[in-house]
């Protein structure tokens, strides 16, 4: 059985190469003008370190979940699987679809407690919108949380393993995926591929902080009359 303290030392590693890579992104971002975008829109480097700052402190407490949940898994505690071959094709697509959607489920929820309960908002969730316009947003952004608030945050993924059979690997690799999929999110670049939650609608939460709370699609925000969609507001500015 390996150490846990190993387990916390290679997710660390592992996280803290995912900021590096986003550091590439920022770099592009900045030298390409946002895609075009108009340069009072596009993220300080004053911003950019702000956002470099919270995430690296908050770094090593990031890690502590993953590595929990790694190590309950290796001691077989959860309904995680090692080899797709020892359920099938067919039930392991099924059992990732049933993740996916309780973790959208999970985030929402978890999401939008985070700014309805005053407390939460103020002590947790705060520290992450001081960004709150397209020129403070980045993709540091996206990991520029209070530590704790970014636990709770991926707390669905780890409760969903002792609730669904789980592949290992994929679940290691979808909670790694957070990383650069909560970076995508902070770019202020809208890719336009419904019924993706891009950064358009994200954009649109960090201004309202009462919209599009959902995580990788627009579905529970659509179910649950918190959607706001960009395409909405290009129309209001037009007008």
């Amino acid at each position: 059985m390996v150490c846990h303290h190993w387990y916390w030392i290679r997710v660390r590693e592992l996280c803290e190469g995912d900021v590096h890579d986003m550091r590439g992104c920022c770099a592009f971002v900045r030298g390409n003008g946002c895609c075009g975008a108009k340069a009072d829109a596009i993220p300080t480097n004053k911003a950019m370190l702000l956002q470099i700052y919270v995430a690296m402190k908050a770094m090593p407490w990031y890690c502590a979940l993953p590595s929990l949940s790694e190590y309950m898994i290796e001691n077989g505690w959860t309904k995680c699987y090692d080899r797709v071959s020892e359920v099938g094709w067919l039930p392991h697509l099924l059992y990732l679809s049933l993740y996916l959607v309780f973790v959208e489920f999970g985030i929402y929820w978890m999401h939008r407690e985070l700014h309805d309960i005053k407390p939460l908002y103020k002590y947790l969730h705060a520290t992450h919108h001081i960004y709150n316009k397209q020129n403070t947003l980045s993709p540091f952004a996206g990991l520029a949380f209070h530590p704790v608030d970014g636990i709770l945050q991926a707390v669905p993924h780890v409760i969903a393993l002792f609730i669904i059979p789980t592949h290992f690997t994929t679940h290691v690799g979808l909670l790694f995926l957070e990383a650069v999929w909560t970076a995508n999110i902070h770019d202020c670049i809208h890719g336009k591929l419904w019924p993706v939650m891009g950064a358009g609608y994200h954009t649109i939460h960090h201004t309202t902080y009462r919209h599009n709370y959902g995580h990788y699609t627009i579905w529970m925000d659509w179910m649950l009359g918190t959607l706001r969609d960009p395409s909405d507001e290009e129309g209001k500015k037009v007008m």
